[in-house]
């Protein structure tokens, strides 16, 4: 955004615009601080009930936030509306995140912590999160990468491609994406049937596949194995990072 981030002193009343980042707020231990949060920050659920709410992560309410007067608001480019940052920005420290990979991620919550003075835990979680990754890595070592197709929507069909978080997860987690264009992407059936991937995964997030999703899938595609997948693994950076290295079905 081609600006600077001034704090002249540790942030006491911080509004979190992104739920995986709340989550993280909420790990390193900043119960008091945070005053305020979108409806979608479902986690913690103690969090959820008790916090401010101050709309949705792409139609905050202006008014609510003013009334809260925050002294930092943390975004995210993907998560936010560019209108509503440059609206809060002239009011307002805002904090963005921009995070396409591992490593941008974990950078974003050692930033987050030294701007919110508990540097060291955020040096701890990202050990451990670190830490889970090289585990789960040698378990997929000697194991063939097998293709994927990530669908986060239905009517129509959209996958995820490169230059993204979830596409990143996606290798981490021992497969390989054959949707190799850039962002995301409306499929045909006839393109899903052509890229021939061996898995199918649909996320529990932002469309919320479930079962009766799976088997229609895995009739229209039964060369396929279609499973379902919690997508909160796959697309939530910050501490959920800490539950990620699993196999994901």
């Amino acid at each position: 955004m081609d600006r600077k981030v001034i704090l002249p002193n540790n942030p006491k009343r911080i509004i979190c615009l992104v739920p995986s980042l709340t989550e993280l707020l909420y790990d390193l231990g900043l119960e008091n601080e945070v005053i305020g949060i979108t409806k979608f920050c479902i986690k913690p659920n103690n969090w959820y009930k008790s916090k401010n709410r101050i709309g949705g992560t792409k139609n905050v309410n202006f008014e609510k936030i003013k009334q809260l007067n925050p002294d930092l608001i943390i975004g995210n480019k993907e998560e936010n509306s560019k209108t509503d940052i440059e609206t809060l920005e002239k009011d307002f420290t805002v904090w963005m995140s921009d995070i396409n990979t591992y490593q941008e991620a974990l950078i974003a919550i050692q930033e987050i912590a030294n701007i919110c003075n508990v540097a060291e835990k955020g040096k701890e979680l990202v050990a451990k999160i670190e830490q889970k990754r090289i585990e789960y890595s040698k378990t997929i070592a000697s194991k063939e990468k097998q293709s994927v197709l990530y669908f986060i929507w239905k009517s129509p069909y959209m996958v995820v491609g490169k230059n993204t978080y979830i596409n990143e997860m996606i290798s981490l987690l021992g497969f390989k994406n054959c949707y190799t264009e850039n962002r995301y992407k409306e499929l045909s059936n006839e393109e899903i049937i052509e890229l021939n991937p061996a898995y199918i995964f649909l996320s529990s997030e932002p469309y919320p596949f479930k079962k009766e999703h799976q088997k229609k899938m895995q009739e229209r595609f039964p060369n396929s194995k279609v499973e379902l997948v919690d997508g909160e693994v796959f697309s939530w950076y910050g501490s959920r990072l800490l539950h990620a290295f699993k196999a994901p079905f």
